[in-house]
């Protein structure tokens, strides 16, 4: 008796699962439709993701440890936490029709952002503290190497 007492449970606690889940589903028709991001926008994040990933691969290459890639706080992202001996580079990525545009893509409220986003870095990872401090720039071009400006802007502008 007692076994047909626990399975009458189980399917009691089944069917409010099922029940709950239905409100859910229900809930989820009344709100208002996301409105879906513009083709233009997809193209330029995922153009992002490839350049970031390039420079990435361009960075380890060159004998850098990748320790976080698209870090982001409330204050701004870091497109890669890079390691090289005792250098941590801050490595902001561009991609640009060109390298002088990509150059020219890095400008002083973002380097802001950048550099407060490097203190929040540092912050949570204090085995880093110790370290050499640079904020670099990758920038990527279609049908270019990428070009890696070593020591981009400075921390203390």
């Amino acid at each position: 008796m007692a076994k047909t007492d626990q399975i009458k449970t189980d399917q009691i606690k089944t069917d409010q699962i099922k029940t709950d889940q239905i409100k859910i589903d229900a809930a989820s028709f009344n709100r208002p439709a996301s409105k879906a991001p513009s083709p233009v926008r997809v193209a330029a994040f995922r153009t992002g993701l490839s350049a970031e990933a390039r420079a990435a691969a361009f960075l380890m290459a060159k004998g850098y440890r990748i320790l976080a890639k698209r870090f982001r706080t409330p204050h701004g992202e870091i497109d890669i936490v890079a390691k090289r001996r005792s250098l941590l580079a801050f490595v902001e990525v561009k991609a640009r029709a060109t390298l002088d545009d990509a150059a020219f893509a890095v400008t002083p409220r973002q380097q802001g952002r950048i550099i407060h986003a490097a203190q929040v870095w540092l912050m949570a990872h204090p085995e880093h503290a110790e370290f050499e401090l640079r904020f670099d720039a990758m920038l990527i071009a279609p049908r270019r190497l990428p070009r890696h400006v070593l020591a981009a802007f400075d921390a203390s502008t």
